[in-house]
């Protein structure tokens, strides 16, 4: 039996419109639209992709929606400036440095500089203690944030819940590793964090019931390492061959698995619902109004 989709793409679109919505009543309120600045250095074909899905999503929910372009030949005391002028402007309520920076630019000093009321994409020291310590009125990172409502998502579906799940996080990154092992140990699941140097991996995979690749290598996590009816979180984005393929091998995990996130059509369009959620709760904090709650929450 193949593995159920668990389709991003879809659960995006969803949470897209109703960030619409609450975007269009915030206008009304305040008489303004939520608004996020992007700052790119450099001309990273990569980055550049990524920031005009954002420039698009943003514009498309209702968002005032602004990239700073910038050259690779930016000092760090002018991205610094940059950053401070952004930090005091009334109308942006959320900032975003695209990440990587160019040769030269230490990206946790521009990190830090971001203050961490408008810092969306949750990297600020602030916002990760934060997370650390299960404070609430901090902003957690984009992706690990819509990995976890793509598992609610499933979960509820199945009129079950990540409490006392065995989980395992492949990968200890600030941006996904880490943050995610957080998130899923408050939602009460039994968390470990494995990476490169983990010794016996794949049995370790087999006991997880629910499992995030987030290591960076194309098919790495293959199938027999996968727990018959696991659920299984690809946050992998690789290009081999022309072609986006995840951490984990899709065809042969996909005959074990109980569900799987497709790569491309996965997490990677939660990423963006996220940083615009995150960007709205920004708005509303900064307005002095109570911010929304994810139905995921609510339920």
């Amino acid at each position: 039996m193949s593995a159920t989709l668990i389709d991003g793409a879809s659960v995006a679109a969803s949470l897209n419109e109703r960030i619409a919505d609450l975007a269009s009543t915030f206008a009304k309120r305040t008489g303004r639209k939520p608004g996020l600045s992007v700052c790119i250095v450099g001309d990273d074909p990569a980055s550049a992709v990524y920031v005009r899905a954002k420039e698009k999503r943003a514009s498309n929910a209702g968002f005032e929606s602004r990239v700073l372009r910038q050259s690779a030949s930016l000092s760090q005391a002018e991205l610094l400036e940059t950053i401070n002028a952004l930090n005091a402007e009334e109308s942006t309520d959320g900032i975003l440095v695209q990440l990587p920076l160019p040769p030269g630019l230490q990206e946790r000093a521009i990190i830090e500089a971001i203050d961490p009321r408008k810092d969306v994409d949750g990297f600020h020291t602030e916002n990760s203690g934060k997370l650390l310590c299960g404070i609430e009125d901090g902003f957690v990172p984009c992706t690990p944030f819509g990995c976890l409502h793509l598992l609610h998502h499933h979960f509820a579906q199945q009129g079950d819940s990540l409490a006392g799940k065995r989980a395992l996080v492949l990968g200890r990154s600030n941006i996904v590793g880490k943050p995610m092992a957080l998130l899923l140990l408050a939602e009460h699941a039994s968390v470990t964090i494995a990476h490169s140097r983990t010794r016996d991996l794949p049995a370790l995979c087999r006991e997880a019931e629910v499992l995030v690749a987030a290591v960076g290598r194309a098919n790495f996590v293959q199938g027999d390492w996968i727990r018959q009816g696991a659920v299984v979180v690809d946050v992998g984005i690789n290009r081999e061959e022309g072609k986006l393929t995840g951490d984990v091998d899709f065809s042969e995990a996909q005959k074990r698995a109980a569900a799987i996130t497709p790569v491309p059509g996965g997490v990677g369009p939660m990423t963006i619902a996220m940083l615009l959620w995150n960007t709205l709760t920004a708005a509303h904090r900064r307005s002095g109004l109570p911010p929304p709650r994810l139905q995921a929450e609510q339920d």
